[in-house]
């Protein structure tokens, strides 16, 4: 017999009302969501004496887990960022944070199968990035295990939620190449469908074109890498030929369709405007130098680190999701001009930083 299929048995329901519950979709009500979590729950863990330790041990360690192909470093050195901050905050309290980078058999197995968890080595979950599934959070939040959410959110289901303003940023993104550069026709480079981030962000173009009276082209590939920005672009231009101007989802994606626009006799920004999103260390050293939109990124870190220490000194949260604002970088990707060079002298004036 199935998991679901006893689970479903003994809870009266239907395997299709568990499998809902289970994976944070629609169409089940809050009572029957939380009495599905909590009997898999109970299926998953009644062997495993070490993980109801958890429930009353405590080792100062918060484990910050990230599928394993969002690290290491490589072009986008995004989850490391957010890693940095929350290492900051919690290391002023005395708590330390371990990495764990899952692989899809880890993600499909769920935390149970995990030895970190099996042996309560850590006091709470940071769970980064659109691609750990709600099956795995839900188990892990299950448990009795605070975890906290960074770059993804749950639809329906109240898990604390550190991200930035996706929809806003790439509104404002869109916003700037019809405003300011005059493009009327723009297409959105989108990642995995399904990926909240890339939702927002894809939600946020189509608000602003829209706006604008304009048609949306959304090209979405599974992924968001230089190599899957490279693909979209291509699909984008055999779909429609005119298009002058591109919103990547990603720095890495917008990297990816700045080189096969240049493979493909288009020069950027001349024929074909280009902006990320993220601003990762690598947009600024592109070519030409990406325009893109800022996320906080240690910033987010630091603050599921104090959402983390409030859950710990019992501090009531009046919600669940912590949004934190993004800014348009404009460099001369978008076909702006550069702006001034740093330290250099313009009619007696010293431009750039004012830092000493």
């Amino acid at each position: 017999m199935s998991r679901q299929r006893e689970l479903a048995d003994q809870l009266g329901v239907s395997t299709a009302t568990v499998s809902r519950a289970l994976n944070d979709k629609p169409g089940v009500s809050t009572e029957t969501r939380r009495r599905v979590v909590a009997a898999a729950h109970e299926m998953e863990y009644r062997p495993n004496a070490a993980a109801r330790a958890l429930t009353t041990a405590t080792t100062r360690t918060v484990v910050f887990a990230v599928h394993r192909h969002q690290f290491p470093l490589g072009i986008d050195p995004f989850y490391p960022g957010i890693m940095r901050g929350l290492e900051e905050t919690l290391a002023a309290e005395h708590y330390g944070v371990m990495l764990l980078t899952l692989s899809d058999a880890d993600v499909q197995a769920g935390p149970a199968s995990l030895p970190v968890f099996q042996e309560g080595r850590v006091d709470a979950l940071v769970a980064a990035g659109p691609d750990i599934p709600p099956q795995f959070i839900l188990a892990a939040a299950s448990s009795s295990l605070p975890v906290i959410l960074v770059d993804n959110a749950l639809r329906e289901t109240a898990i604390p939620t550190v991200t930035s303003d996706d929809s806003g940023g790439c509104r404002a993104a869109t916003c700037h190449l019809v405003d300011v550069h005059g493009h009327t026709s723009i297409a959105l480079l989108r990642g995995t469908p399904g990926w909240v981030s890339s939702d927002e962000r894809a939600a946020g173009y189509c608000e602003a074109m829209a706006a604008a009276g304009l048609e949306p082209r959304v090209v979405s590939v599974e992924g968001t890498t230089i190599e899957t920005g490279a693909e979209a672009l291509t699909d984008v231009l055999e779909s429609w030929p005119g298009v002058t101007a591109v919103v990547a989802v990603n720095d890495a994606m917008a990297i990816g369709a700045i080189r096969q626009a240049r493979e493909l006799g288009r020069r950027v920004p001349e024929d074909l405007a280009v902006v990320g999103f993220d601003d990762i260390s690598w947009a600024a050293l592109s070519d030409p130098p990406l325009t893109t939109v800022r996320v906080p990124i240690v910033q987010i870190g630091r603050r599921a680190g104090r959402v983390l220490l409030d859950h710990f000194d019992e501090v009531v949260t009046v919600s669940s999701r912590t949004t934190l604002a993004t800014e348009l970088v404009v460099r001369t990707s978008c076909g702006c001009a550069p702006p001034p060079l740093e330290g250099v002298a313009f009619d007696g004036v010293r431009q750039g930083s004012d830092q000493p």
